[in-house]
């Protein structure tokens, strides 16, 4: 077991959740509640992430943000730290592929909320924050807790943008699917069948997790149309 490679995918997994969820409740929820001119092409370029290839995607952001580029110059010159091939930028990564993984689920848990509670919440003089925070997300966190689990298990096992964007820095960006890759390419299937073993059972976890939470949303969805 790479351990040193184990904890920098879970330090990644934790950082992009932390960062990602409180965006994706924004999101979810303005695209729960708003129409607008050119809704469905915002809801297309969210879902862009499940039907491109992650080398695709990795290419993108190592070219938007290399050091060739006016945004990645400007980003080192405010910071002094170019993106690429660094933690921070594996962040960025990860944050920008599981958008969709965090949107979609916050955003039909929010579409199941009834206007009629939202409606009275506000005629008893509750501001959108307060509705926000004592009504919405007491009503929708199973929709967030998808979200979280998914994007955790997504970013534990992500290889091609963490490759493109991260390279191969032990300690740095060698995450465990990078580790993987490596022990195979060395022959060393014991390591990597010890590795792949550890996903394997997390990702049936994370997946029987988020199916008994989507019962319960579909449930929580059809006792309100009742």
């Amino acid at each position: 077991m790479d351990w040193q490679a184990l904890w920098l995918s879970v330090k990644l997994s934790s950082i992009t959740v932390l960062v990602l969820i409180p965006l994706a409740i924004l999101a979810g929820r303005a695209l729960a509640y708003r129409q607008f001119v050119g809704k469905s092409w915002v809801e297309a370029l969210i879902m862009v992430p499940l039907v491109l290839p992650p080398t695709v995607i990795g290419y993108y952001l190592l070219v938007g943000l290399g050091s060739q580029s006016w945004l990645g110059q400007w980003i080192e010159q405010l910071t002094g730290q170019q993106l690429v091939f660094h933690f921070s930028g594996l962040v960025i990564a990860s944050v920008f592929v599981n958008i969709p993984f965090a949107v979609q689920p916050i955003q039909r848990a929010f579409e199941a909320v009834p206007n009629d509670v939202r409606d009275a919440a506000a005629c008893c003089g509750m501001s959108r924050l307060k509705i926000l925070l004592k009504i919405e997300l007491p009503m929708v966190w199973p929709g967030v807790l998808t979200a979280l689990v998914l994007c955790f298990s997504h970013v534990l096992g992500e290889f091609g943008v963490v490759l493109m964007m991260g390279g191969n820095i032990a300690g740095e960006t060698k995450t465990i699917s990078i580790s993987i890759y490596d022990s195979v390419q060395a022959f060393d299937f014991n390591a990597a069948g010890t590795m792949s073993l550890v996903l394997l059972l997390f990702a049936v976890t994370a997946l029987a997790l988020t199916t008994s939470l989507s019962r319960r949303l579909g449930g929580q969805r059809g006792a309100n149309h009742r």
